[in-house]
């Protein structure tokens, strides 16, 4: 294991999806031994958060991230997360199996908010985790499709062995 750290996971969530993955990353982090201050945007924006590392999280909404999710990345310090590592992830409609109703609805799904967290995150000149956590729903409003949260904690596994 690597040396004990301190994360932040922030959150957007409108239905309760993006909290529930939000909280298994956090589990799945303090678990692995590190501090974890679990943030809900809806809630509260602080300002000047620092850590070690950073999990950003938002629903995607009309293909987009919540505008809490975009704000909390615009205030962060880029100085500081230049050189700690920065995790997008949302949650997104799952795509029908129907080739024609899914190409009708791929738009709003294909750049969500995980994407343009992420691209937001290295246009401010942030250091953004290769990979993005892009977890389904069914539906518009959930739940969250069956092992989200095993693969959501893998996820957080991953990224923890990777840290130095």
């Amino acid at each position: 294991m690597c040396e004990v750290m301190r994360g932040i996971v922030a959150f957007d969530s409108v239905y309760g999806n993006t909290m529930r993955v939000a909280e298994a990353i956090a589990d799945e982090l303090r678990g692995q031994g590190h501090e974890i201050e679990l943030i809900d945007l809806g809630r509260k924006v602080p300002r000047g958060m620092e850590a070690d590392f950073a999990f950003i999280g938002s629903p995607t909404r009309n293909g987009k991230m919540t505008s809490r999710a975009k704000s909390f990345v615009k205030r962060l310090d880029a100085d500081h997360w230049s050189a700690r590592p920065i995790v997008a992830f949302d949650t997104v409609m799952h795509l029908p199996e129907d080739p024609r109703q899914r190409d009708r609805m791929v738009r709003w799904t294909e750049n969500g908010a995980a994407p343009r967290i992420k691209a937001l995150v290295e246009e401010r000149g942030m250091q953004a985790y290769p990979e993005v956590l892009r977890v389904e729903v069914t539906g518009l409003k959930g739940p969250l499709l069956p092992g989200s949260l095993d693969r959501s904690r893998e996820f957080a596994r991953k990224f923890a062995a990777e840290l130095k």
